[in-house]
């Protein structure tokens, strides 16, 4: 089998919207995407359907649902923004609100252009709706956000019209183009899943723009939460009370990697160490280097990040040791992480990984597999036996050839995956559903149309 670069490679859905990293946010980052759900009839159900497990909504809710503005693409890679709307779905009404789009970047981004072919107001799943709104071309430059900001708040009203929903939990994640406040929510919240300020830097936006536009979304917002510790204690200086909630995992999706059929496409012998993601600038490729000179077996899952210089792999993918096998789908990584004995999450300490979340770590660990890292705020937090942890080169290397060698068991792989299993969607969306859903439905509907907001929780 060939090694080093795939030989045809996949175009993938990499490109995140610009106030969002192509990263973990991880999460998520090494998908090439999946296709869309079937779209329901153009007929939107109102918000007072059954859910999922067929019971009945309580009276007092009946006219609230959770709006999620989010920072992808439902049908794009599967990252947080999808896997929470799913979870939280199992439990309540939402709305799921796909960045806006223009006639330009659906030409530039052709894969998503169904998305926005489709009915813009569409029922997906029991309790899950989306919305796919327009925008005009350069839609988060100086002076066209506002306009974004106002079209897709237009459109969010309309379809909580539609929805027969008074009640509004608006989660916003754009500082560039935010809606808060202007979608007669009665509870804002803004969810910041990573460091914006670290991202600009990362995307070559404006530092003073993205800081600017989170100050705004602070000041509007009734509850804030953190997707990482660190990004948490910044939002807390001055007294803001910040909910932590990190991303979670599909710990079941990962704990089939043990049964899953071994990829043909791999030509590496085990042991071998994996990393799954985005090929890019948050990588430090010296530990890779380091981890490749050892003479393990190194094995890389997903696609170059399209701003990335590929030609700084040359020499990483030069030894016979070191196989890519670019993009993978979602449902096909339990195997590749079936054939691999250690997953590495070799990110550098850039201000973006220092304040994102690196949801392959729980990944990995739902595959029942160790992990070597380095000393991120996230990692650190997640507190797991089963991460080694190191920043340099050398160490980082010894570790990985330690944690190769370990002995293995069924009873340590349990281990691992009842740790992920602890840190599913699911209990993240019981988070959000109590500082979100929570404090919605104690509150009173707008007494007329959608364009007065009820009293915040944090004016009560």
């Amino acid at each position: 089998m060939p090694r080093g670069r795939p030989a045809a490679r996949r175009r993938s859905h990499t490109t995140r919207r610009t106030h969002r990293a192509e990263g973990d946010g991880d999460t998520s980052d090494y998908r090439d995407g999946r296709p869309p759900p079937a779209a329901a009839a153009c007929r939107v159900p109102a918000v007072t359907s059954p859910g999922p497990a067929g019971g009945q909504r309580h009276r007092g809710d009946a006219d609230a649902i959770i709006v999620l503005r989010a920072a992808n693409n439902y049908s794009g890679p599967r990252f947080a923004d999808q896997q929470l709307a799913e979870a939280l779905a199992a439990m309540h009404p939402l709305l799921y609100v796909d960045p806006a789009s223009s006639v330009v970047s659906r030409r530039r981004h052709p894969e998503l252009r169904a998305s926005y072919a489709e009915p813009k107001l569409r029922r997906i799943a029991p309790n899950l709706t989306r919305l796919s709104p327009s925008a005009l071309p350069g839609m988060e430059r100086p002076g066209m956000a506002a306009v974004t900001s106002a079209l897709t708040a237009r459109a969010i009203r309309h379809s909580a019209r539609e929805l027969g929903a008074r009640r509004l939990a608006l989660i916003d994640t754009s500082p560039l183009a935010p809606v808060m406040g202007r979608c007669g929510e009665s509870l804002r919240v803004y969810w910041a899943q990573d460091d914006y300020a670290g991202l600009a830097e990362l995307l070559g936006l404006s530092q003073r723009r993205m800081a600017d536009g989170e100050r705004r979304l602070l000041r509007r917002a009734d509850v804030v939460i953190a997707a990482n510790p660190r990004v948490a204690d910044r939002l807390r200086e001055g007294g803001r009370p910040v909910e932590l909630i990190p991303f979670g995992c599909d710990a079941e999706a990962f704990a089939r990697a043990g049964s899953a059929e071994p990829p043909a496409d791999i030509a590496l012998p085990r042991p071998i160490a994996g990393f799954m993601g985005h090929i890019g600038d948050r990588i430090d490729l010296r530990l890779l280097a380091a981890v490749a000179e050892t003479g393990c077996s190194l094995l890389l899952i997903g696609p170059r990040h399209p701003l990335f210089d590929a030609s700084a792999l040359d020499g990483l993918l030069a030894r016979g040791n070191v196989q890519w096998v670019g993009p993978k789908e979602f449902g096909a990584l339990p195997g590749y992480l079936g054939s691999v004995d250690v997953g590495l999450v070799p990110y550098n300490h850039s201000a973006f990984n220092e304040g994102s979340f690196p949801l392959k770590a729980l990944e990995y660990l739902g595959a029942g597999l160790r992990v070597v890292a380095t000393d991120l705020p996230a990692v650190r937090w997640l507190d797991s036996p089963d991460i080694a942890i190191e920043d340099e080169p050398a160490p980082f290397a010894q570790a990985v050839r330690k944690a190769l060698k370990a002995p293995g068991g069924q009873k340590a792989r349990q281990r691992r995956r009842a740790f992920a299993h602890r840190h599913t969607w699911a209990a993240r969306a019981q988070e959000f559903s109590r500082a979100v859903w929570a404090p919605l439905i104690t509150q009173q509907p707008p007494a007329a149309g959608h364009g007065s907001r009820a009293s915040s929780v944090a004016q009560q």
